[in-house]
């Protein structure tokens, strides 16, 4: 069967190879540590899942919603952007419903990328950055993010030809996979970098709620100008446990905005209506589980990062996200020949880091998604094996 040349492009083979050894390994009998996907593994809070089973119980609940989002949705939206970030957003023409932030991710390049237009895009990087917009037959120009640079792209290292031909730039802070973080001086000059080259700005803040020892990550939309430049992409599952409801939020510039939802239109009939009443009770309701994964997840980044530091595995201590990014020991020719062998030796599993991108060449991801006591038997695990020696 012939496929669309589009699809030439688009590659999941890092992550179904880590998969498929994963269930060769458990059918060998190791019991295995999952460290790899980064889904939560708490449920949501009571009252919201109260929501949920109250909304279940309306008549109206099962016809097909607005495309753009419920009214009570987007202005829920509106008022947690407002109290949480100082941003006003206009919930009828500045906040659009997707289907998770992958949604938006996975669409947005449609909407406004024509075939052989450039885009920025970090590398290091989450893949569907790449994938959305090969599927618009778009052109990526990788911007490196560098330890030496805390992880920020280098604005003025992108080379003038490039940046006055580039339509987009997306961003993504907190970050997944490098855990790094950036803060409002550094999106006041992605502000007037985007400005200076008519760049439209896409900014990925799904783990802003997840931050560490009293850090507070900062909204590209709180630089001044961001809403003439861009827009940002927001969701409900990592902040309160909801990552298979699939909602999520576009914000900012109107005509961005537009543009993806007259998109959606064509595609699909909006987010069920009982899951975005769901999200309004966790938006507008007690905060407590946002400060609990918190500090869950703080738990179990001090439980990982400090008890692999004992046993001679050195990483940074990240402020926020739910990963952390590591090195690979010395003696290791790649990233999945370290991934490999330390899946099949311990029964370990964290992602090779150059499924983000070359650039992620030398690392593996390490999602913080088990209890601590799992952490802990991971590092029991890896503390008796034998490739740590060789660094």
């Amino acid at each position: 069967m012939k496929t669309a040349r589009r699809m030439a492009g688009l590659t999941s083979a890092m992550f179904s190879q880590m998969d498929a050894l994963r269930r060769e390994v458990e059918e060998n009998g190791t019991d295995v540590i999952n460290l790899g996907i980064g889904s939560p593994d708490q449920p949501p809070a009571p009252h919201v899942r109260q929501a949920l089973l109250d909304a279940l119980q309306r008549d109206d609940a099962f016809g097909y919603a607005l495309t753009e989002g419920l009214p009570e949705f987007k202005e829920a939206v509106a008022e947690w952007y407002l109290q949480r970030f100082n941003v006003e957003l206009n919930p009828k023409e500045e906040v659009l419903s997707l289907m998770g932030s992958q949604d938006g991710l996975g669409h947005i390049f449609l909407s406004l990328i024509d075939p052989g237009e450039t885009a920025l895009i970090p590398d290091p990087g989450y893949p569907i950055y790449t994938a959305g917009l090969l599927l618009a037959e778009g052109v990526p120009h990788y911007v490196p993010l560098k330890k030496e640079n805390h992880y920020l792209p280098d604005l003025e290292a992108i080379p003038e030809e490039v940046a006055r031909k580039a339509r987009m730039m997306v961003l993504n802070y907190p970050s997944n996979p490098v855990a790094a973080t950036a803060e409002l001086d550094f999106f006041e000059k992605v502000v007037d970098f985007a400005r200076r080259y008519d760049i439209i700005v896409l900014h990925d803040v799904a783990y802003s709620e997840l931050a560490y020892d009293g850090y507070k990550p900062v909204s590209f939309l709180q630089a001044p100008g961001a809403k003439e430049v861009g827009i940002e992409l927001h969701s409900v599952s990592k902040s309160y446990n909801l990552a298979g409801c699939r909602l999520g939020m576009a914000v900012g510039n109107k005509a961005v905005i537009d543009a993806l939802a007259k998109l959606k239109s064509n595609i699909d009939y909006g987010v069920f209506k009982a899951v975005q009443w769901a999200a309004v009770a966790a938006l507008r309701g007690p905060q407590d589980i946002v400060r609990q994964n918190a500090m869950n997840y703080q738990k179990r980044r001090d439980v990982l990062v400090d008890g692999l530091g004992r046993i001679g595995w050195k990483m940074d201590k990240p402020k926020a996200s739910m990963f952390v990014w590591a090195p690979i020991p010395a003696g290791f020719a790649s990233s999945f020949e370290f991934a490999e062998k330390f899946l099949r030796e311990t029964g370990v599993l964290v992602v090779p880091g150059n499924a983000f991108g070359d650039s992620g060449e030398g690392f593996v991801r390490i999602a913080l998604v088990v209890p601590e006591k799992r952490i802990e038997e991971a590092i029991d695990r890896i503390a008796h094996w034998d490739g740590l020696a060789r660094s």
